[in-house]
């Protein structure tokens, strides 16, 4: 022990730039497509700060953290992983480019382009709750567990897709469609906890949100009926509600949309995003 010391009193020099190689970079893994619409989940040390864009970005006692990307996101984006010795790990990541399925109709009736100023009005209180939900920031991280289809169905919709009515866009769709019976049962796709389970929305009808941690939520859309309330934890499988028609719905079927905080997400790359 001795020897060791003095040995390094002699070449202190060397000795420096040995210690250099103790402080090493930031670890940094992630899984999820790096695309519009994607979900991203990381790990790095628990100890480390990480950032998007200069906003932090929370990060689990595991080391686990969330971030996706919008429908429309092009820029490039820039992470990084910082360390208690100012160390850091820099990553550029510029979301993948997709085309989306456009529906031009024309000759829709003016009613139908105009609603009732009081339907309006519901739809803006619903928005607001549904917003207010997506914006939880739990420390739960399920989200790193990976997903599950919610619905054994046929999809006969897909995230992006656009209808533009006589020449004017409408909102883009942001979930999945699954096709669907009345009453079949919907599976939670990750574990959570249920943070919103209005039965009766006027556009999205019976609604409800789980919430998987760090921003990251399901959202299932006209639901006929659910045997879960507000507060309550479920389990990746666990049946929590049925396929419905409810609110503006043509027909029984089931919209599964996943979000982080107010960013939508695809479901079907949330699907490919790998368990940690």
């Amino acid at each position: 022990m001795f020897k060791k010391l003095s040995f390094s009193v002699l070449v202190s020099g060397l000795l420096c730039v040995n210690s250099s190689f103790a402080y090493v970079q930031p670890s940094l893994e992630f899984s999820g497509e790096v695309s519009q619409g994607g979900l991203i989940v990381g790990k790095t040390e628990p100890e480390n700060t990480v950032t998007l864009n200069g906003n932090t970005i929370k990060v689990a006692e595991s080391g686990h953290f969330a971030f996706g990307y919008g429908r429309d996101e092009t820029q490039p984006q820039k992470l990084i992983v910082t360390n208690n010795k100012g160390l850091e790990t820099v990553k550029w990541l510029t979301p993948k480019a997709r085309e989306y399925k456009i529906q031009r109709i024309e000759g829709i009736k003016k009613s139908i382009m105009n609603p009732n100023p009081k339907a309006v009005a519901r739809a803006k209180k619903d928005s607001a709750q549904v917003r207010a939900a997506r914006g939880t920031d739990s420390d739960l991280t399920y989200f790193t567990t990976g997903f599950i289809a919610p619905i054994d169905g046929v999809v006969t919709g897909v995230y992006g897709s656009q209808r533009v009515y006589n020449g004017v866009p409408k909102t883009p769709h942001f979930g999945i469609d699954y096709a669907g019976k009345k009453g079949d049962p919907v599976k939670a796709p990750a574990s959570g906890t249920i943070i919103l389970n209005v039965p009766d929305m006027f556009y999205s009808g019976g609604t409800m949100i789980i919430d998987h941690g760090h921003g990251v939520t399901s959202t299932f859309l006209h639901l006929s009926d659910s045997y879960v309330k507000v507060g309550d934890i479920v389990k990746q499988g666990d049946v929590v509600a049925a396929v419905g028609s409810t609110g503006r719905s043509t027909g029984p079927h089931l919209d599964w949309r996943v979000n982080w905080f107010q960013t939508r997400l695809d479901p079907a790359l949330a699907l490919k995003v790998k368990p940690q």
